[in-house]
């Protein structure tokens, strides 16, 4: 049954959920420890819409005698098992439900606070919020300006309504957007355009986000006040967006027509007749030749494509985004890398002889896009000028792949970027799918490369990868190889996170480049980041990585390092602060940036680690004398196993108080007596002998601080076979003893406290979410369970050493 408005009678639903009370008021007080104290706001204006609340204006009524008299208790928050499904309850119980936890006291956090106020009907106090934290720049070194003006216009509108009777809600958004975002400078604008242009996938993921937050009270009824918090969140963004996202459009169009000179699908053509799509910004107002920034990328989203062109506009360049070949106006079949390099480059000798152009062109962006400026880099088009690569994969080396093996997750990509001319959202959200097919693989021992059976769905491109195991000319032709690196006298500035999936990749072109062309002008600028604050900062992301809180200083926002770094390029502005040497980074726990020449640099010395006896708790020591060298630690794992197909995996918090040692070893250090600065790469000698000709493994690093708190570091993966070289599989001699060096591709840096313990994990790899390893040397994606034989015995000779970059820390 469908209700178009409140409704109080009784109705029949599942039989966990209690009947709609008669009265909500009385229903509220029988839920509570005690007595409500009401509360007699008669309206509530929500999105445009007016909803009498006289009767529910007390529901969740502030309850202050219930507290004071039992306050030892966590406060509970009951609501109606009805709002879960019936949007009516929802609007009616929300505000009440708001003003509760407004008025409760207790600390909240501003960015808590304004959604509460909007919630409870309060906008002035909400615009106030809003403009407090707007006003509160983060500490760090290029500070961080929250932007919530999708929020503001909100609250504005709303607040006009309120102060104008009979104004329609279109004609309060239009006059707040006159007020708030048409008054700003291009800039600014630009940044606010970036928010409310929305894209078209965000409505349906906040409606989840809604569904996901109410899906409790189906079961039981009554939220804790962290359960509240999220729900009022959740309901706050949803019908913030829905009420703005039908009329946003428009507005923009508009300030967009007023600012700029905007070309949608500019065609043009490649060398070998192909076509790529481009998309050209530039503002009214400028003069007639500009150094023009390029996003090169095959996510070809037309929100995002033009709010990077329409940013770089706004900052004095000529803002293009192209898109590869086969995505948005271009009729050619989408490959991904393939062709990229070859295709960005006819893009920028295109942009040279523009009338618009000055003829210099630098490139930026992030992940897929950081790949196309080194692809472009590599067939040297005389206009590049410049490089902004952030958190970067190297095709071959780490993506597909990392080490030689064949990530899981690579294998839906593909659909979601050439499924159509844009991108495809829903293979990409389709986790249910994925993971079906993920245990079906691992649970029947098929071959990986049958993954394409297994699904029901052809994937040529991932086969066509896993056909290239090797780093093998396949793959060396889609960016800069060896000396090529020598050629590239560009400035580039590459940024990174210790946290970052691409990580590997990055330092990749960095350390090749200057390998290569030791003169480099090429500066790295990395810290505790993930995959998406790497290429933005933490104005994406928040000050909060995987349970682990950042310090102030690592606060960043890079998109304004962005063009700090392509106007001291292109227009002689001083060199951003930030770069004070080639490698820039934030030291964890200590609240500081420091700088080094090199990667080596960052670190003052070497420790060195062997791995040492058994312990009495079954881990061994990870120890600074060498133990007797034929003493070694043993690890048999049966890779027919599956058991373990519905493993829930402990830990993945940056900071976590559980550790996953499954299939492990696991090397403790002695405490540290004085505060221990853990910054670069470690590397290591791996003394070993196994059964296999081949085995796939994976080191990870954690600090175990004294409270007994793990703190993820660091850690190697790779394929025995290619520790050496990676485009050339080396098998190993069954039952001989061999000797694996090693140099990890993902840096860190943490200040360790006094008492820390160093851990190292070691673990053979078998699990569903990446290509398994039999052993028989034949291709491993043709290896199935039937190859598996004994299980795998792999010793670790006590000779086994790893070396960290260690630096004595003063707190």
């Amino acid at each position: 049954m469908t209700r178009r408005g409140p409704s109080f009678a009784p109705m029949a639903r599942r039989a966990q959920d209690i009947a709609a009370p008669p009265d909500p008021v009385a229903w509220l007080c029988d839920h509570q420890p005690a007595g409500c104290i009401q509360s007699g706001d008669p309206s509530l204006r929500l999105g445009g819409r007016m909803l009498r609340t006289t009767v529910l204006s007390a529901l969740f009524g502030l309850c202050l005698s219930g507290a004071a008299i039992a306050a030892p208790l966590a406060p509970a928050y009951p609501l109606p098992a009805a709002v879960a499904d019936d949007p009516a309850w929802l609007d009616t119980v929300m505000p009440a439900l708001a003003k509760r936890l407004l008025n409760e006291g207790g600390e909240l956090e501003p960015s808590q606070r304004f959604r509460l106020q909007l919630v409870a009907g309060d906008y002035a106090a909400a615009e106030r919020t809003l403009e407090q934290i707007g006003a509160t720049p983060s500490a760090g070194p290029v500070p961080v300006r929250p932007n919530f003006i999708q929020y503001r216009l909100y609250a504005r509108a709303l607040a006009l309504q309120a102060a104008e009777s009979g104004l329609g809600f279109d004609a309060a958004l239009t006059r707040a957007f006159e007020q708030l975002v048409a008054s700003m400078d291009d800039p600014n604008a630009a940044l606010a355009l970036r928010v409310l242009n929305v894209e078209p996938a965000d409505p349906p993921r906040q409606q989840r986000a809604l569904a996901d937050a109410l899906a409790p009270l189906r079961t039981q009824p009554v939220l804790d006040r962290n359960g509240a918090l999220a729900l009022v969140r959740a309901y706050q963004v949803q019908r913030n967006y829905a009420a703005l996202l039908p009329r946003l459009p428009a507005l923009v169009a508009a300030d967009d027509a007023r600012r700029y000179l905007i070309e949608r699908d500019v065609k043009v053509a490649t060398p070998d007749g192909a076509t790529v799509c481009a998309q050209i910004v530039r503002q009214r107002k400028a003069p007639t030749r500009q150094p023009t920034l390029l996003n090169f990328t095959i996510y070809a989203d037309p929100a995002t494509t033009l709010n990077e062109a329409r940013r770089s506009a706004a900052h004095g360049y000529v803002g293009i985004t192209g898109t590869s070949r086969g995505k948005a106006c271009s009729p050619d079949v989408a490959v991904p890398y393939e062709h990229d390099g070859r295709d960005a480059a006819a893009l920028i000798d295109w942009i040279a002889a523009q009338p618009w152009s000055d003829g210099r062109v630098g490139m930026y962006g992030g992940s897929y896009e950081g790949f196309t400026q080194w692809a472009a880099a590599k067939r040297r088009p005389k206009a590049l000028k410049a490089l902004m690569p952030s958190v970067t994969g190297a095709p071959g080396l780490d993506v597909p792949m990392e080490g030689g093996i064949f990530y899981g997750f690579q294998y839906y990509w593909p659909f979601y970027v050439t499924n159509n001319r844009q991108v495809d959202n829903a293979p990409l959200e389709d986790y249910a799918r994925w993971n079906r097919m993920y245990q079906a693989w691992y649970t029947s021992g098929r071959a990986y490369n049958e993954l394409p059976q297994i699904d029901g769905t052809p994937n040529p491109i991932y086969l066509r990868w896993l056909s290239h195991p090797d780093y093998d000319a396949y793959w060396q032709d889609m960016i800069p190889y060896r000396d090529e690196f020598a050629a590239l006298d560009l400035p580039v500035l590459t940024t990174t996170g210790y946290y970052d999936g691409a990580q590997i990749g990055a330092l990749y072109y960095l350390r090749q480049h200057y390998r290569y062309r030791p003169q480099a002008e090429h500066y790295l600028v990395i810290g505790p980041y993930n995959h998406i604050s790497g290429q933005r900062g933490t104005v994406s992301t928040g000050d909060t990585l995987r349970g682990y809180r950042l310090d102030p200083e690592a606060q960043i926002d890079l998109g304004v390092l962005r063009y700090q770094w392509f106007d001291y390029v292109f227009k002689g502005a001083p060199k951003p602060a930030l770069l004070a040497d080639r490698i820039n980074y934030q030291v964890m726990g200590a609240n500081v940036w420091k700088h080094a020449p090199s990667l080596a640099a960052m670190a003052q010395r070497r420790e060195r680690l062997y791995f040492g006896a058994k312990a009495g708790d079954g881990t061994y020591a990870f120890a600074a004398a060498a133990p007797a060298a034929d003493r070694y630690a043993e690890q048999v794992i049966d890779m027919r196993d599956r058991s373990d197909a519905q493993r829930i995996v402990p830990g993945g918090g940056i900071v976590d108080k559980d550790l996953d040692t499954a299939d492990s070893v696991v090397f403790v250090s002695e405490p540290f007596k004085e505060a221990e600065e853990f910054s670069g790469l470690f590397s290591g000698q791996l003394d070993l002998q196994v059964n296999k000709r081949d085995f796939d493994f994976n080191i990870s690093l954690y600090e175990k601080m004294p409270d007994g708190r793990y703190f993820e570091l660091s850690r190697y993966q790779s394929r025995a076979s290619y520790v050496a070289d990676p485009s050339r599989r080396q098998l190993l001699e069954p039952g001989q003893r061999t000797t694996l060096n090693f140099e990890a591709g993902r840096a860190t840096s943490r200040r360790m406290q006094p008492g820390s313990r160093l851990i190292a994990v070691v673990s053979v790899l078998r699990n569903p979410q990446q290509e398994i390893n039999y052993g028989t040397g034949k291709p491993v994606a043709t290896e199935t369970i039937a190859d598996a034989g004994d299980p795998v015995r792999v010793r670790w000779y006590a000779s086994s050493h790893l070396d960290l970059p260690l630096s004595r820390s003063s707190p």
